[in-house]
């Protein structure tokens, strides 16, 4: 009986395992599908066919909706920043008795009352800062709007599912036409307002990423 328990909580296991959901979608990268997608209809009896014309001098740049376009991926980003500040203040006051009638304290008390105050302040601190930053590769983009110049807004997005983890490649911006290649190319460099998102979850991000109580004390609200 246990052993018929244990069978089935294992298959259960596996039929849960197997039918996992694929990998979110951002709705946001999701393609744009041209607004006619059937073929034209056949007029039956003719020798060319309306809708199926060959361009034997057309090039294969994305120019319309629905098109696609390869982006080549060279992003290099390095940052430095040195600060120092060194300040210094000495500031220095001597107050003596007024005198009386031509006496002075001294005479009547037998001592001098001269008051002197004397402060230094002094502050040297320095900081410094350095970020590099790479990413190379492809990503394939849609076009999802053309618009009244002919630029062309791409977005899309490429999910990578390895060992317990998912990688996120998503990307969007604008395409000047001009800058395609003649191999349906374009270089990151060359979108205009572009957002590149390189992202994962599961079980390898999730152990990359600092625990809820490190974050607490790492806060900017954290007193100490």
């Amino acid at each position: 009986m246990k052993l018929a328990k244990s069978g089935l909580l294992l298959a259960l296991s596996l039929s849960t395992i197997a039918c996992a959901p694929l990998p979110r979608r951002d709705p946001a990268f999701a393609p744009v599908q041209p607004s006619a997608m059937r073929p034209p209809e056949q007029n039956g009896g003719g020798i060319y066919q309306s809708g199926y014309d060959v361009r034997l001098f057309e090039d294969v740049k994305a120019r319309r909706i629905g098109d696609i376009l390869t982006v080549r991926l060279a992003e290099r980003t390095q940052a430095n920043k040195d600060a120092s500040l060194n300040a210094q203040k000495d500031t220095s006051v001597s107050v003596s008795a007024p005198t009386i009638f031509g006496v002075t304290p001294a005479t009547i008390l037998g001592q001098n009352v001269q008051t002197e105050l004397a402060s230094a302040h002094e502050f040297d601190g320095s900081g410094s800062a350095d970020q590099s930053n790479s990413l190379t590769g492809n990503i394939t983009v849609s076009v999802v709007d053309v618009l009244p110049n002919g630029d062309l807004r791409v977005r899309g997005e490429k999910r990578v599912t390895l060992n317990q983890g998912d990688e996120y490649i998503r990307l969007s911006g604008i395409v000047r036409v001009v800058d395609i290649d003649t191999g349906n190319i374009v270089s990151s460099d060359k979108i205009a307002d572009a957002t590149l998102m390189y992202v994962g979850d599961g079980l390898v991000a999730d152990s990359a990423k600092a625990g809820w109580l490190t974050r607490i004390f790492n806060s900017q609200w954290f007193p100490f």
